[in-house]
This record gives C-alpha cells, sequence and structure tokens, in this order.
C-alpha cells in the first residue's frame, strides 16, 4: 500500500480503530456473520427478549421454518458465543449468553469515536 502526502490544510487524521485482540476479532465476526441470516437475527432477538430461558419448541412454533433448520439456527448461535443452552429431560432451554452479549454490546461502542480527553 502506498502512502501519499496529505495536501497542507486538507482535512485532520483520521482516529485510529479501537485495537481488538486476534481473539476478539475473531469471536466478533463469528458473531456478526451468525447475526448477519435473517432468520438467526430473529431468533436471537427472541431469546433475548425473555426473563427465562425459553425452549426449542417455542422457538420453532414462532418461525415458518422447519425444525431441522430452527436446530441449525441454534447452533451457529450457539457456536458463535451468543446464546446457551440448558437441558431438561428431553427438552432444550435457550437463553442469551451474558458474555456474548456483552461482548456484542463492547464492540459496538468500539465503533463510536473515543474522546481525545480519554485518549490522552
Amino acid at each position: 500500500m502506498s502512502r501519499r502526502t496529505r495536501p497542507a490544510g486538507c482535512c485532520e487524521t483520521p482516529l485510529p480503530a479501537v485495537v481488538l485482540s486476534a481473539e476478539e476479532r475473531e469471536r466478533l465476526v463469528a458473531m456478526f456473520k451468525a447475526l448477519a441470516d435473517p432468520t438467526r437475527l430473529d431468533v436471537f432477538r427472541l431469546i433475548a427478549a425473555q426473563e427465562a430461558p425459553l425452549c426449542a419448541c417455542d422457538v420453532v412454533d414462532r418461525f415458518n421454518v422447519t425444525q431441522p433448520t430452527i436446530s441449525h439456527h441454534l447452533k451457529v448461535l450457539r457456536e458463535a458465543g451468543l446464546i446457551t443452552v440448558s437441558r431438561r429431560g428431553v427438552w432444550a432451554y435457550f437463553a442469551p449468553d451474558p458474555r456474548g452479549v456483552a461482548l456484542l454490546r463492547g464492540a459496538l461502542d468500539g465503533f463510536l469515536p473515543v474522546p481525545l480527553a480519554a485518549t490522552g
């Protein structure tokens, strides 16, 4: 990548983005990829809106897709660290993963500019 000399008085030097570790970056990429599918986004929003873990049967009932498709979406969300699963007999219950939600929330905050007073 070549660097050009900036014309005098052109504009201010851009602020750097918040630095992410390779691990944080990969987790965020996985989360955003998981949420990029409209059905998965809606499934995640449904689960996150509940005060208690949600039974898989209630997730399946809300969407016009087959149970295996919902299971696939739940697996992707779980592997991305956005939801957790617990078993009660033969039933699976899903809840938002607080660590994943916190990382996602922090990532969104990281897109905003940091005031100069906070960096110096």
